[in-house]
């Protein structure tokens, strides 16, 4: 299956998952308002952490070893068996971690001690969410994409109904709890959809604990474990600045015009991680990763790029759509945040060929580097030039990204 067919099953579930969202941000925006929208963003970010360290950071390794051995593999159950134990292991870390310190965690990132209930709901849910994870990693792996997909859209439309629902009898109590219990019922449909798959059975994953199979996905987690640890907590930080020297209704405008991007860029991304990866794990001669890079710059790049101009043509209705008039003041964002969303996907082009080659010290240096450099980009822009420095902030920071990534891919791996 090439990139055009994939991209085009994604775009199907990417719409679904986005209708899906647009009508759940609706709600959070009228029945929570701006406020509410930050303080949201400050739990995504903290659970996405948490979410990441309970999976091991493996998945990516499982999808790329899962790729590279085939299907008729024998080393499989190794793989897998190696990574069930691994998910297991960490979920349980995590899970003692979360219910623990729950009234911490509450006070110090939802700003209030009365939250502690939802790190409590949390700690015991978040092993279906590991489980869902791999699983996915695992279909991805094998290419299944029909079933990949299908999985998702269905997660998506019960995400709809039941956060939706949520939200409106309960406000931010509604949408948090929604947030950290809607893995549970999601495990019961994989388990639904995968039940005659004849490689995903239970005995591919009761093998003996392989050591070599473990450095292997260790390694990936390397690259996972940093990612989480800097992309979403110098988020946390940046939200944090905004709403200590704004305001925190500042933070709600800005994590309103975060989720837009990541909305429409959810398009391209889901194709890259569904295709790309494997993909660029599997081959072995430069002359064709070059012409593969080469036709993903030609396709994607040129959608990203129609995607931000209607966006930015659209802004005000979408802000009217998806929003409330509260939220007016978050126009101003839309033109840098627009022109840096298109330079972010030219380096994550790159990105992901520095992960399909196992470059593990140079991808772990770039995330901790630019997530750090967008820390302080952000404070200074933020000083200097109110809440519009954020989106100028973003851009400046993925320009000096795609740079890094472009010259050190071109000099280590494409010749």
């Amino acid at each position: 299956m090439n990139l055009l067919k994939v991209s085009f099953l994604t775009f199907i579930s990417t719409v679904i998952k986005i209708s899906a969202g647009l009508i759940i941000n609706k709600a959070v925006s009228v029945y929570i308002g701006p406020t509410g929208i930050a303080l949201l963003g400050q739990f995504q970010n903290s659970s996405q952490v948490a979410m990441t360290v309970a999976q091991g950071g493996i998945n990516t390794g499982v999808t790329k070893y899962t790729s590279e051995y085939g299907a008729a593999s024998e080393e499989l159950p190794k793989l897998w068996s190696a990574a069930a134990k691994l998910t297991l292991c960490c979920s349980i870390v995590v899970s003692i971690f979360l219910i623990l310190g729950s009234n911490y965690l509450s006070e110090y990132i939802l700003k209030q001690d009365k939250y502690g209930y939802v790190f409590v709901t949390f700690g015991f849910t978040v092993i279906f969410f590991t489980i869902n994870q791999l699983l996915l990693s695992i279909l991805n792996g094998l290419k299944e994409i029909k079933t990949y997909i299908a999985i998702n859209i269905i997660q998506s439309i019960y995400a709809l109904f039941f956060t939706t629902l949520l939200i409106i009898l309960y406000g931010l109590d509604g949408a948090l709890v929604a947030l950290v219990t809607n893995q549970s019922v999601v495990f019961v449909i994989v388990l639904w959809q995968l039940r005659k798959h004849k490689l995903i059975i239970m005995k591919n994953f009761k093998d003996k604990f392989d050591n070599e199979q473990c450095k292997k996905l260790l390694s990936y987690s390397a690259i996972a474990l940093t990612s989480a640890c800097t992309v979403p907590v110098s988020t946390l930080l940046i939200r944090d600045y905004i709403g200590d020297n704004l305001s925190w209704s500042a933070a709600g405008y800005w994590q309103s015009m975060w989720y837009i991007s990541s909305m429409y860029l959810m398009v391209v991304t889901t194709a890259l991680s569904t295709y790309y990866l494997p993909r660029l794990s599997e081959i072995t001669s430069k002359v064709e990763l070059r012409t593969e890079i080469k036709n993903g710059y030609l396709i994607i790049i040129p959608i990203v790029v129609i995607l931000s101009i209607s966006i930015f043509l659209l802004r005000e209705f979408i802000v009217w759509l998806l929003f409330t008039d509260d939220f007016k003041p978050m126009i101003e964002l839309f033109k840098w945040q627009l022109i840096g969303d298109v330079v972010k996907v030219a380096s994550w082009l790159s990105g992901f060929l520095l992960i399909a080659r196992g470059a593990v010290k140079l991808t772990i240096f770039s995330e901790i580097f630019f997530s750090t450099t967008f820390f302080f980009l952000s404070v200074y822009f933020l000083n200097h030039y109110g809440l519009v420095g954020m989106s100028y902030a973003y851009t400046v920071n993925y320009v000096g990204h795609f740079l890094f990534m472009f010259y050190f891919t071109r000099r280590n791996i494409l010749y």
